[in-house]
């Protein structure tokens, strides 16, 4: 998949009146010129704060909601020029396991009833065959097959997301959006599930986006990772690499975030952030971080930061990464160390 300067806007304001007077309509920019792409067979780490973006951006690159602009590619496939045929035959190839295991399970169906519901809509199989296959399914993510006609409201959190899962390889897909499918459980599920997954992977061959804030969860299960500050990336690259050697200063105070049994563990690259995350319907000119950044200067006040490469396969969104950028020479903002005390 190849995702290219995608957006997401949510128009808050937009009636006949304010048009007749020239308004423009007020709009959250959830999602504002994302670009990233997953390979075959390799899993990418989409992380961040709450309210960033990552989930509006994986329910618009598989068209449960419609993008405001930008490319998708599948294949080589434009996704958001299908039409509602091709578009139908997209959902065979691509599924999603929600966040919460709660409520995107239809208590008045009864387990095997919403894993063969994929199968129904798209006519495969009888019903005898639906029917194992909903049971070898079941048997497939740890549960029993005897377990077919109960209810959701009969298992614990852990088994209803494996419910999920079994109805996102119902239709046997080959790329997977794993919208924060442990965020929800308790810290023993959430390992037998996140080795369910690698399991899955292997066993199927599948392509996944992996959607959390818990970095240890990411680390363990990313094949790369792409880090997101108020809908835009500003960090990618190979999972050991974002992790050990991190280059932008929101990745730093990310990771220097978790928690750590020592705090000698590590010599500390930033400190804590400090202030509330801009709201997405203003967000701040320049580089969006650095109204929070304890490196910014006047430069990232004024101009959009690129996306430079670091070097082996990594990239950042900060002229920090550029020996020979302006900013250097610019002014530190108000409350921000000088050149020499910055590192």
């Amino acid at each position: 998949m190849e995702v290219e300067n995608l957006r997401k806007y949510y128009f808050e304001r937009d009636t006949l009146i304010d048009r007749a007077l020239g308004r423009d309509p007020v709009s959250v920019k959830a999602v504002d010129g994302v670009s990233f792409h997953v390979e075959e067979g390799e899993t990418l780490g989409l992380v961040g704060e709450s309210g960033c973006g990552k989930s509006t951006t994986g329910e618009t690159v598989l068209r449960l909601r419609d993008a405001t602009d930008g490319t998708v590619t599948f294949d080589g496939e434009d996704l958001l020029a299908m039409s509602d045929a091709e578009l139908r035959q997209f959902r065979r190839r691509a599924q999603v396991v929600f966040q919460d295991p709660f409520s995107s399970l239809d208590p008045r169906m009864t387990v095997g009833d919403i894993i063969t519901e994929p199968l129904d809509i798209h006519g495969i199989a009888g019903r005898a065959e639906r029917r194992q296959r909903a049971k070898d399914l079941l048997e497939r993510v740890g549960l029993s097959a005897a377990q077919v006609d109960r209810y959701p409201h009969e298992f614990s959190g852990g088994q209803r997301q494996r419910v999920g899962i079994a109805r996102a390889l119902a239709l046997e897909p080959e790329f997977v959006v794993l919208d924060e499918p442990v965020s929800a459980l308790d810290v023993s599920v959430q390992a037998q599930v996140l080795n369910l997954l690698e399991d899955l992977q292997t066993e199927f061959g599948l392509t996944y986006l992996f959607i959390a804030h818990d970095l240890s969860v990411v680390r363990h299960i990313s094949d790369r990772v792409a880090v997101m500050y108020l809908g835009r990336i500003v960090e990618t690259g190979p999972v050991d690499d974002i992790f050990e050697d991190p280059q932008h200063p929101y990745t730093q105070a990310l990771l220097e975030s978790v928690p750590r049994a020592s705090t000698e563990e590590y010599g500390r690259r930033v400190d804590a952030l400090e202030g509330d995350v801009p709201s997405p319907r203003d967000p701040p000119a320049g580089c969006r971080f650095h109204t929070r950044c304890p490196y910014a200067r006047e430069a990232c006040r004024q101009e959009d930061p690129g996306d430079y490469d670091v070097g082996g396969g990594q990239r950042a969104a900060c002229f920090r990464v550029d020996e020979d950028h302006p900013y250097w020479e610019s002014e530190p903002l108000e409350g921000v160390a000088p050149t020499g005390q910055d590192d």
